[in-house]
């Protein structure tokens, strides 16, 4: 969304970046060192009542998440590594996007191309043989070292410079903003532990494709159980509607209803384990693949006023830990992922190992299972850049006389 009223926060720090660290150059995995001593690895740490986040500049990246359970004991929900310099050898492997910033334009676009006023572009593919770009291209935001621009005890902001990255036009300047509060408000008038995140970009040169987004992989049940479909409750409130892809999860232009297809498997209007009919989504995913893997429209009813009004978009609750999360944004849509592509050869934090051991007599799954996790990204409508009758390239494309482009998210915790 492009919010005017961010520009001078946007532009106010931007002599700070002549003095960043380079970012890893295209067509490399990566310039940071993984030496100990390296800033782009260095953990950040901000807190608030119940709440406790750690990040790394490393694709401006949380790492750790600690909010309480039902029974006050603490619990890491976020999923990643302990070693901060694990990530960059997950970068050179995996690639998961644990806990990073993705962009600068998030999720797939067909075929690596995208035209802006009659000119055609072609970013780099990474995925599926070369006939898509996931999350920004080879060398994407999550591989980029951010510089640390403001850190105080309760936030912390991380911004790049990205001069033409990944063949994109022209140059953008963004900030990825984490904040953690306990302050009772309109909002949130029990002042529950919160975690809020602001990404603003700002085209300064030409016209561009702009859509960034927190690749969050959670585990609300703090890998207690072995998967989450048994024990974690999923709403979608006002997802009555879905993108529908292709066998690579490209948009095949149409718009679903989430009542009628897969047998009503999409339809989390009203709370339900994930787990409850996802043998029912064979396909959905891709081909040969059950799970989800999904972008689910927010339609917000007329009461909320603006489309970009702030309204909740997603509850999850644990029933193993009985942590509960609302998700609210200013976005269009929310992609959902069920972490169909985990095979448990990454191995779960020792830290929460070591806490469900002492808390439980059992250190829970040691590895990251399929379906050991779930993913929410807040952002537009995928590939809209792509989809001209869907009317979102007014939301996805900015150009220096438009005002920022803004990703607005609260998550805030609770118990069940």
């Amino acid at each position: 969304m492009h919010l005017k009223s961010y520009l001078a926060a946007a532009i106010y720090g931007l002599p700070a970046l002549a003095h960043a660290a380079p970012s890893p150059a295209s067509g490399s995995s990566s310039s940071a060192s993984s030496s100990s001593s390296d800033p782009h690895f260095k953990t950040y740490t901000i807190k608030a009542e119940n709440i406790t986040a750690t990040l790394i500049p490393y694709g401006a990246r949380l790492t750790s998440l600690l909010v309480p359970d039902r029974d006050g004991n603490e619990q890491d929900v976020i999923v990643g590594y302990d070693d901060p310099k694990t990530y960059l050898h997950d970068s050179e492997t995996n690639r998961t996007f644990f806990g990073a910033v993705v962009g600068r334009y998030a999720n797939r676009i067909k075929n690596g191309t995208f035209s802006i006023d009659g000119t055609a572009y072609h970013i780099p593919e990474n995925e599926n043989g070369g006939r898509d770009t996931l999350h920004g291209g080879s060398v994407g935001y999550d591989m980029r070292n951010w510089t640390v621009t403001s850190h105080t005890d309760s936030a912390i902001t991380f911004s790049l410079l990205d001069q033409g990255l990944e063949n994109f036009p022209g140059d953008v300047i963004s900030y990825a903003t984490f904040s953690v509060s306990t302050q009772k408000s309109a909002e949130n008038p029990k002042g529950l532990p919160q975690l809020t995140t602001k990404l603003v970009s700002l085209a300064l040169t030409q016209k561009t494709p702009i859509m960034l987004a927190n690749h969050l992989y959670w585990n609300l049940n703090a890998f207690k159980n072995p998967t989450i479909l048994n024990d974690t409750l999923l709403q979608l409130p006002l997802s009555e509607r879905f993108i529908v892809g292709d066998g690579i999860l490209i948009p095949t232009g149409e718009i679903g209803d989430v009542d009628t297809a897969y047998s009503g498997a999409l339809d989390f209007t009203e709370p339900k384990l994930i787990g409850k009919d996802i043998d029912k989504t064979t396909g959905l995913c891709g081909t040969g693949c059950t799970g989800y893997d999904t972008c689910w429209l927010v339609d917000r009813p007329a009461a909320y006023g603006a489309g970009d009004t702030v309204v909740p978009t997603v509850r999850v609750a644990s029933e193993k830990t009985g942590i509960s999360l609302e998700i609210a944004t200013n976005q269009a849509a929310m992609q959902v992922y069920t972490c169909n592509g985990q095979n448990g050869s990454i191995a779960t934090k020792d830290s929460q190992a070591k806490r469900n051991k002492a808390q439980d007599g059992n250190p829970g799954a040691a590895f990251v299972n399929k379906y050991g996790c779930v993913v929410f990204e807040t952002e537009d409508w995928i590939d809209g850049i792509n989809q001209p009758q869907w009317g979102r390239r007014p939301y996805q494309i900015a150009g220096p006389d438009d005002g920022p482009v803004v990703n607005f998210a609260t998550y805030q915790f609770g118990t069940i």
